[in-house]
């Protein structure tokens, strides 16, 4: 077995190119473009990771074969960034302006909102705030627009109380946008939903402001390369 000596083994960026247009060739002859264009986001960041690994353990032969499966999979497993998820986006922007909310593409090409607690959840409650809904009003009218988006609700608390309070807590926070969601027109078998508790702090959980940032809702829509 090769020993690693701390130095980082090369990897050009034409190997990890080359074996993404050669997957591409063979994979996306049915593709729009817009799904092209996440499949080859996708596969070009499987192809790097695949060509690192492969070159750690066995040299400039197993970074090509790294590269050539580390491709496949990100091709396979990626997310598309369609012209539906580009004015979803936009529309939150602007139903959000001013209000905390952060609204963002991810590196995964996933629509991120990230819903602030002073206007979403009041301390040690899930019921959702009445300047929260016309958020979501927006959000589940883009949602109903389309119909290949799936949706996953994640939250979160602070660091107050012990985890038997915080985590059925932020699973309750988040089941209660899923609710406000379907009761808006989206159908429940494109929600899921998790509760992180406390144990994916933001910010420091020592100051008030910190406990603030802690207590939110995190909403991710993707739409699954075809």
């Amino acid at each position: 077995m090769q020993h690693l000596t701390g130095k980082r083994p090369m990897v050009s960026g034409g190997l990890a190119t080359a074996v993404v247009l050669a997957v591409l060739a063979s994979g996306c002859a049915n593709m729009s473009e817009e799904q092209k264009s996440g499949t080859a986001k996708g596969a070009m960041i499987g192809a790097a990771a695949g060509a690192v690994l492969g070159a750690v353990t066995d040299g400039s032969k197993g970074a090509v074969r790294g590269a050539a499966i580390g491709a496949g999979a990100g091709a396979l497993g990626g997310y598309v960034w369609s012209s539906r998820m580009e004015q979803q986006k936009r529309e939150m922007e602007a139903a959000t302006a001013g209000t905390g909310v952060a609204v963002t593409q991810t590196a995964d090409n996933r629509l991120k909102l990230e819903i602030p607690s002073d206007i979403s959840f009041d301390v040690g409650r899930a019921d959702i705030k009445p300047n929260f809904r016309s958020v979501l009003d927006t959000f589940a009218d883009g949602l109903k627009r389309n119909p290949a988006a799936r949706v996953t609700i994640i939250g979160h608390t602070d660091s107050t109380g012990s985890d038997a309070v915080n985590n059925p807590l932020s699973i309750n926070r988040a089941a209660a946008v899923r609710d406000y969601l379907v009761s808006r027109g989206v159908a429940v078998g494109r929600i899921a939903i998790d509760g992180r508790g406390s144990r994916e702090p933001i910010a420091s959980n020592a100051t008030p402001e910190g406990r603030a940032r802690n207590r939110r809702v995190e909403i991710f829509v993707a739409e699954q390369a075809s």
